[in-house]
C-alpha cells in the first residue's frame, strides 16, 4: 500500500498528480486553514505532511501521529514546525532553501523603491481624485541613488539584495549572527560588516533579511526606532515578529521614522488595524516569493523532499540531519 500523505494546504495539481504516483494522498484544494485540533484529527493515519507556514506541526501534532515519518514545509521558513520535536520522534523535516532567493530580493527592492517613493501614497491620493495641479513639494520621497543601504540578516537572500544595490551606486552596510568572507562581501556591493546600533544609525534605507526564531524576536523595537534616521525607510519581507509592529505604529504615527514597507506582520493575516490608519506604509500580504515560477520551484521542492524521504534516500533540504529516522 502506498503511504499516506496530507496536503494540507491547496498546491498546484500538477503537483498533486506527481504524489499521487508514490503516495494516497489527502488533499486540502479548498484550501481551507485547519485549527490545531483539526490537523491533529488528520494526521492520526498519516505518514507524511506537505505542510506550509499555516500549520503549526506542534509536539501535540506529533504525539498523536504515530505513523509520520516526514514533515515538509513549502517554504524557507520552517518556525512553523517543532523541530525538537519531530526530531525525537525520529521524523525528518525540510523547506524548500535557495528556490525563492532572487525573487524574495526583486520584490524587496520593489517594496523599498514604493517605500521611499511614496508611490502607494500618491496612488490613493490619486484615484480619490486629489490632484489638479502639480507642486514642488508633492510626494516629495528619498532617493535610492547614493544612499546608505542597511541589511540585517545577510544570509543568501541579504546577499541577493545587496547585490542589487550596484546600480543605484549604494553603500551597503549589514550585521549578521556571523561576518561574510571577503569574498562573499565583494560580491555583495562591497557590504561593509558593522554592529546593529551603528547599521541603524547610519542607514538610509534598512531591510530586514533574518529568519525568525525566538530569538530575534523583537530585533526592531522600540528603541532600535529611536536610533534611526528621521528620514529613514523600514523595509521587513523576513517573518512576522522580527519587528514589535505597535511600536513600529507608533513611530510611523509620530514620524519618527519617515516610511515602511512590510510584507509580514505579527499574527498575520489577521494584522494590527492600526496599520490601515497610517499613509505612510506600504503593505502586502505575504507575496515576496510569488512569481509563478517561484511559486512551482516551491512546490516542486518540497514534493522531491517527501518523494525522497519515502524512498530510502536522504532528502535534499533536510533540516535534522542528526535524525534518527522511523523505519
Amino acid at each position: 500500500m502506498k503511504p499516506k500523505i496530507l496536503i494540507a494546504r491547496a498546491i498546484f495539481p500538477d503537483v498533486i498528480a506527481r504524489l499521487a504516483n508514490h503516495f494516497e494522498v489527502e488533499s486540502n484544494q479548498e484550501d481551507r486553514i485547519f485549527s490545531g485540533a483539526e490537523l491533529i484529527e488528520k494526521m492520526r493515519d498519516k505518514e507524511g505532511l506537505f505542510s506550509t507556514m499555516s500549520e503549526r506541526v506542534s509536539a501535540d501534532v506529533v504525539n498523536v501521529s504515530p505513523k509520520l515519518k516526514a514533515v515538509c514545509n513549502m517554504a524557507v521558513g520552517y518556525n512553523n514546525i517543532d523541530l525538537e520535536a519531530v526530531t525525537r520522534a525520529g521524523i525528518m523535516a525540510t523547506n524548500t532553501p535557495d528556490v525563492l532567493n532572487e525573487t524574495t530580493a526583486d520584490f524587496a527592492w520593489a517594496l523599498l523603491m514604493a517605500t521611499a517613493r511614496r508611490v502607494t501614497e500618491s496612488e490613493h491620493w490619486l484615484r480619490a481624485g486629489k490632484w489638479n495641479k502639480w507642486r514642488y513639494d508633492g510626494f516629495l520621497g528619498a532617493d535610492l541613488h547614493g544612499s546608505t543601504l542597511g541589511i540585517i540578516g545577510m544570509g543568501r537572500i541579504g546577499q541577493a539584495i545587496a547585490r542589487r544595490s550596484t546600480g543605484f551606486d549604494m553603500r551597503v552596510l549589514y550585521h549578521n549572527r556571523s561576518r561574510l568572507s571577503e569574498q562573499l562581501e565583494s560580491a555583495a556591493n562591497h557590504a561593509e560588516y558593522v554592529d546593529k546600533e551603528t547599521l541603524l544609525r547610519m542607514a538610509d534605507h534598512l531591510i530586514l533579511a533574518l529568519p525568525y526564531s525566538p530569538q530575534v524576536h523583537h530585533t526592531i523595537g522600540a528603541a532600535e526606532l529611536a536610533l534611526m534616521k528621521p528620514g529613514a525607510t523600514l523595509v521587513n519581507i523576513a517573518r512576522g515578529g522580527i519587528v514589535d509592529d505597535a511600536a513600529l505604529i507608533a513611530a510611523l504615527r509620530d514620524h519618527r521614522i519617515a516610511s515602511a514597507g512590510l510584507d509580514v506582520f505579527e499574527n498575520e493575516p489577521a494584522l494590527n488595524p492600526d496599520f490601515l490608519t497610517l499613509s505612510n506604509v506600504v503593505l502586502t500580504p505575504h507575496i515576496a516569493s510569488a512569481s509563478e515560477p517561484t511559486r512551482r520551484a516551491m512546490a516542486d521542492c518540497a514534493a522531491d523532499n517527501l518523494i525522497a524521504a519515502f524512498s530510502g534516500q536522504r532528502p535534499p533540504d533536510l533540516l535534522n540531519p542528526d535524525v534518527k529516522p522511523k523505519a
